[in-house]
């Protein structure tokens, strides 16, 4: 990791601070170009905003995809403070986002947490009906 690249990185901390002050779990991303210029930050306001999807780096994905076309979110590096969630990393990949760089670990913040606390598994189940399911799929994607 470059100095530059540091200091972009040290901002995305500082970011996740100004969210634990808010009131906010604490994690902040920014989006900066190839050259290094942050085009976009965010902080976690799940609380604040009554959210459970206002992850930061969701947010700069969401912005990156309405607001930078593919070639320029392709040279793109998100800075963020902890490791994205996996919300937040597929959020990221659909995106088309370059690169990203994290600060903490997913692992890392486990042990941050009493117990090292995390949520808990939902059950899933399927496949099911896939005849029924597949037809307003069939031919979307091609």
């Amino acid at each position: 990791m470059t100095p530059d690249e540091e200091t972009l990185l040290r901002r995305a901390i500082e970011l996740a601070a100004e969210a634990r002050a808010a009131g906010d779990p604490p994690f902040g991303s920014l989006l900066a170009d190839a050259g290094g210029r942050v085009l976009a930050e965010e902080r976690n306001t799940t609380v604040t905003g009554r959210d459970i999807s206002a992850h930061p780096e969701l947010k700069l994905a969401v912005w990156a995809a309405r607001e930078l076309d593919p070639a320029t979110a392709a040279a793109t590096t998100m800075f963020t403070s902890c490791q994205p969630c996996g919300m937040c990393a597929g959020a990221i990949q659909r995106s088309g986002l370059g690169r990203v760089v994290y600060a903490l670990s997913e692992g890392q913040l486990g042990e941050l947490k009493p117990g090292g606390a995390a949520w808990p598994q939902v059950p899933q189940e399927g496949p099911a009906l896939l005849d029924e399911a597949r037809v307003p799929v069939e031919g979307y994607y091609r």
